[in-house]
Parts: structure tokens; sequence; C-alpha cells
């Protein structure tokens, strides 16, 4: 087994379910068709998590897109569709499928059974490299939202080699995801990962720290250099702040990306380079477009593939394992160090206006403060730091929570629905995090475990019908 892969990655099978009407030499058709490719897949079971499988659908309604909701953890869990009759779903149909969380809409064809392992095989190898100790030691975060970023981005640094555009707000991990997609390149394997900034770039030698120069080209040219061009040459080059770039330097940029070329500030050799290009802005590129301050033929180079890094504001969930994280960093010689429940408290509720590297600056001041045995406590947390009112329990019932509350009553949707949407949310999301152990889940939510499975029941009723698939 490669280092850092977790056993449960090298040996687990996708659920296989059949959905509606069930045509029985249709369903053998597709189980001995997936067996005879070498595909091993099992029973979707209730009371345990689904993990990745295979829903193949029989009629096209509203239960299926809950059905659907539920099973793939409102898309977390990959979800492989296929209809089971021609001419069931159409075009709009197939979107419809993966808003509601299927990764993907397969039709029965003849080689569908290759096509549904490569799939499930390229999956697994993306989340084989997001649970190794290469990945998770950099960039760490259990949120979904965090983890679908970087499944993304780690297929796209192992799998291509287009040029990447990370947007995002000062201070959300951007340098530390390009130096992830450099050390992911299959191409880029031991050579340079060379990070230009382009909010220091001087305007009059801009020129030479990108192409280089030749001894005597200019005033204090005392000998020749080369540049980021000539330095990233088989490896990565890193613009961060791209949008900074001034005009003139984009057209030049855009001509080395294009031919692969250049030539030293006062030389006349043409010299080649190949790298990959990696791009990270927290300006909005298309609006700079629109206002002349950006070339639209540059961002397209730039940008074969765009990723949003989220801001900590939208990822709470991984406060705490950055806060504990951070804190295995500065406190090495202490690793069983952890933070009393009202730090805990503090740190979720606190604000972060700069995002992760701000959360890190803070837990360097804590960590500092820390003396003698025991978990950091609130006499760790700096005096200039501390809230005005305190955090409290309620500081959860945020702006994100008011924002769905409200669009759910422009929607017309009722009290009684919406108190149901909260409750199958926060059950959903305590089995998950106890993986499927109800007894500590009920624990987590403050039930007894009969109450939790009778809340569960309920819900599955309320929701169409039971979700618990039969046996096949």
């Amino acid at each position: 087994m490669r280092r850092g892969i977790p056993e449960e990655f090298m040996h687990r099978e996708p659920w296989l379910h059949f959905w509606g009407p069930r045509d029985e030499a249709v369903s053998k058709a597709i189980d001995e068709c997936l067996r005879a490719a070498g595909m091993r897949v099992r029973a979707l079971e209730a009371n345990r998590p689904c993990g990745e499988g295979i829903l193949c659908f029989s009629q096209f309604d509203e239960e299926l897109y809950a059905f659907l909701r539920e099973v793939s953890r409102n898309r977390e869990e990959r979800v492989l569709a296929i209809p089971t009759a021609d001419g069931l779903i159409d075009a709009s149909s197939i979107w419809q499928l993966l808003r509601a969380g299927a990764a993907d809409v397969v039709a029965r064809s003849a080689n569908m059974a290759d096509l549904i392992k490569a799939r499930f095989e390229r999956w697994h190898a993306v989340d084989q490299l997001v649970q190794s100790e290469a990945v998770q030691s950099k960039l760490v975060g259990v949120s979904p939202i965090w983890r679908s970023v970087l499944r993304q981005i780690v297929e796209v640094a192992q799998f291509t080699a287009g040029s990447v555009l990370l947007i995002g707000e000062s201070g959300t991990g951007k340098e530390l995801i390009a130096r992830l997609i450099h050390e992911l390149d299959r191409r880029a394997s031991g050579k340079e990962f060379v990070i230009l900034d382009c909010t220091t770039v001087v305007a009059e030698l801009s020129g030479s720290e990108f192409f280089g120069h030749e001894r005597g080209a200019f005033t204090g040219a005392v000998g020749a250099r080369d540049g980021a061009f000539a330095a990233a040459h088989g490896g990565t080059l890193f613009l961060d702040e791209v949008g900074e770039l001034p005009m003139p330097l984009q057209a030049q940029l855009l001509r080395v990306i294009q031919e692969g070329t250049y030539k030293r500030v006062g030389g006349n050799v043409w010299n080649r380079t190949d790298f990959r290009l990696v791009c990270a802005t927290n300006k909005d590129l298309p609006q700079a477009i629109e206002r002349a301050e950006f070339r639209s033929d540059l961002y397209y180079r730039i940008a074969s593939w765009v990723f949003r890094v989220p801001c900590l504001h939208e990822r709470r969930e991984d406060i705490l394992p950055l806060a504990q994280h951070f804190l295995r960093v500065f406190r090495p010689d202490t690793p069983d160090l952890e933070f009393d429940r009202p730090v805990r408290e503090y740190l979720v509720s606190r604000t972060y206006p700069g995002n992760v590297r701000d959360l890190r600056q803070l837990i360097a001041r804590i960590s500092s403060r820390h003396v003698g045995p025991g978990p950091i406590t609130v006499g760790d947390i700096p005096a200039d730091e501390h809230p005005q009112d305190g955090p409290t329990r309620g500081g959860w019932r945020d702006g994100d929570f008011e924002r769905a509350i409200r669009q759910a009553l422009i929607m017309g949707v009722g009290l009684k629905e919406i108190g149901q949407a909260a409750t199958d949310t926060a059950m959903r999301i305590a089995v998950d995090n106890e993986n499927g152990n109800l007894q500590l889940a009920a624990r987590q939510l403050g039930v007894t475990d009969r109450a939790l499975q009778m809340r569960r029941a309920a819900s599955r009723k309320h929701n169409g019908g039971s979700h618990h698939p039969d046996e096949r």
C-alpha cells in the first residue's frame, strides 16, 4: 500500500441499488455486466454510511431527487446514475439529476461496465491522493466545500497539464494549493517551483524578472541573469496576484505562453521554456477585462482550470481541525495538547478577516503564552483578542443561517417544513460524523438512541417513503 493512504481506500466497493419498478431481467443484466468487468458491488445498507455507489432507476420523479440528496450526502459522496429504460430522461433531466447529487449520468451501452469501472478507478485514485499524508499534512479541512474543491484540484494537478487560476481572498491558502499542484504534477518531479509576486515587480525591472537579462543590458546589469521563465523550465511558475500585472507585461507573458520561447533583455538568442502556469488573484478578472485592465486573451490562457478557494467563513467546520494542526506545528514538544471547551467555542465564533493566515497567527500567539500541563485555556488568549461580549452558543445562528431561512420563506416554505429540514440535516450530519454509529450520533444530538431511530424513520416517511434499500 502506498504510504499515507488509508487501508479502506484500497478495498472499498461501490453499492448498487435499483429505484422504482424493477425489471428483473434488466437488473440481472446490469449486475452480471458489472461483475464480468471485474467490479465488485454490494447492496446499499441502512444505518451505515452509504459511500459511493451506482443508482439504477426506472422512473423519474421528485422522490428520486430526494433519495439522491440523501445517499450522496448532498453531493459529498459520488453516485453514478443509470436510467434502465431508453428515452427515460432528456437533457434537462440530466442536469436536474446532477443538481440533486449525481456525479454522472451514464446510459446503458455495450461498453457501459468498462466506462463505469474507469470512472470509479479515477475517483479512487483522486481520493487516495486527497487522503495521503502529502496532502493532509499541508491542506487541512473536513468541510464538504473544502473537500469538494480539494478533490477537483488534486485531479487536475495529477491528471492534466493545464494552467490553473486560483481565485480567493487573501490568506485562504492559494500559495499552498499552488505548491500542491506542483508536487502532484508528474512532469514537474524534481523541478523548480518558482514564485513571482506580481505586486512587488518593479515596472522598470519587470522584463528582467521574467525574461532575465544579458550583461550590460542596462545600468547595473554587471552580469547575465536568468529570469522566472528560465528558472521554471520543466517545473511550475506561480504568479501571485496576477491581476496586478501591467498591460505591456501581460502581452509579453501571453506570447511566451503561446510560443514557449523568449529572449533575455538585451539578448538576441531565443530560449525555449516549458512550465506549468499557476496564477492566483483576489480580483474579479472578468470585470477587470470589461474595464480594459486585463487582457481577455491572456485570461483564457491562464484559466484552463479555475478554482475558487473558499474563505474561512464558508468552512467553519475546518476552524478547529486547522487550529489543532497549527497547535502541533507551534508546539511539537506537546503533541497531545488540546483546547479547553470555552477556547474551542471562542475559536469557532470568532471572525477571521485574514482567513486561515489570521487563524494561524492567533494560534501562534496563544500557544506561545501557554505553560504547564493541561489544555489551552481562556487565560492563554491575549487580552486584545478577548471578545467584548463573549462568544455564545447561539453564535452558530449567523448570517448564513438567517439567509437560508429567509430564502425558504420567500419560496413559500412553511415553518413545519423548515423545522423538519433542520432536523433532517442535523441528524444526517451527526450520523456522518460518527461514521454511522447511531449511539454516538444520538449523544451528539442530545437525544436517546431510540428517539434518533424514531425521528429518522419519521423523516423517511415524510420524504416520500422509506429510503431503506431492500437487500438484492
